[in-house]
């Protein structure tokens, strides 16, 4: 296979991501550039809220093995359950104030966690692994 040598000029948040992700896998710069090449960048995470967009950057830097733990982590059926009668009392009109508020802790705790568990799963698909869909992960012990 014949290969040629180019310049290219990044912009330097793509190089670090890009640098990053060399280093959570363990492959040189030119291996994860020609795989950019290949099948595109990774997963962006600039049309997220800028609240969630620390936690996600964070993500690019972790290994396969760390990203897998993130992919694999569920809300506690404690959490899932005060969440549901929170927004019961919600809709009907009976929260309190401090309900109210708890709701939406809860509701930003959900949606960093969703965030961060889509985030981990397109980040492995990116670097080649096969992942299942987020209700098989779920169903996984």
């Amino acid at each position: 296979m014949t290969s040629r040598t180019i310049t290219l000029d990044l912009p330097e948040s793509l190089y670090v991501r890009l640098q990053q992700a060399a280093q959570a896998t363990q492959q040189s710069f030119d291996a994860i550039l020609l795989r950019v090449v290949q099948v595109g960048s990774p997963p962006g995470w600039d049309d997220v809220p800028a609240e969630f967009q620390t936690d996600l950057a964070a993500l690019d830097r972790l290994d396969d093995t760390a990203l897998w733990q993130v992919a694999r982590v569920r809300q506690s059926d404690a959490d899932m359950t005060r969440y549901q009668t929170l927004l019961d009392k919600n809709s009907n009109a009976t929260i309190s104030s401090d309900e109210k508020e708890e709701l939406n802790q809860l509701r930003t705790t959900f949606d960093r966690h969703m965030l961060r568990k889509a985030q981990a799963l397109a980040l492995l698909r990116w670097r080649g692994h096969q992942v299942p869909s987020p209700a098989q992960l779920d169903a996984l012990p």
